[in-house]
């Protein structure tokens, strides 16, 4: 199942406190402290025309690092190629799989092996929305109670 929930603008920016990289491995020594401003809708958010997000529910995409209450962040402007991760409507049922198209045979390629690839025939009612951009975590826990409450 997925969540529609359409784009709004934040007007406040978020102040960054450096523009090198936080180390993942051993700690190191801050290189400067120089501050400034993002506004998070410029990165998360470049065609808001376009753009809509949705709130995952399963364990299909789980490989690709998407998991269940995540917030996805889907454009609809950009063009598909293979590889890319989409949401799509498949008979009235909306999912999000890897897409590829191979000798005129769409499939869509679930990020878990528990699953199987949908292979869309001409039967189907398919339609793609959109690309994922960015998947949006939370590991703070009230953030994770307001997502389970949208």
């Amino acid at each position: 199942m997925l969540i529609y929930i359409s784009y709004m603008k934040a007007v406040e920016y978020i102040t960054v406190m450096s523009d090198n990289y936080v180390s993942a491995g051993f700690p190191s020594p801050a290189e400067s402290y120089a501050e400034c401003s993002l506004d998070i809708n410029d990165y998360l958010v470049p065609n808001p025309a376009s753009t809509f997000f949705v709130k995952v529910n399963g364990e299909s995409m789980n490989d690709y690092g998407i998991n269940s209450g995540d917030l996805l962040v889907v454009d609809k402007s950009l063009p598909i190629f293979n590889g890319s991760i989409i949401i799509a409507a498949v008979n009235g049922e909306f999912t999000v799989k890897s897409f590829y198209n191979r000798n005129d045979k769409i499939e869509l390629q679930p990020g878990n092996k528990l699953y199987r690839k949908i292979v869309i025939t001409q039967e189907d009612n398919f339609e793609i929305w959109g690309i994922v951009t960015h998947c949006i975590k939370s590991f703070n826990l009230r953030n994770k109670q307001f997502l389970s409450s949208i």
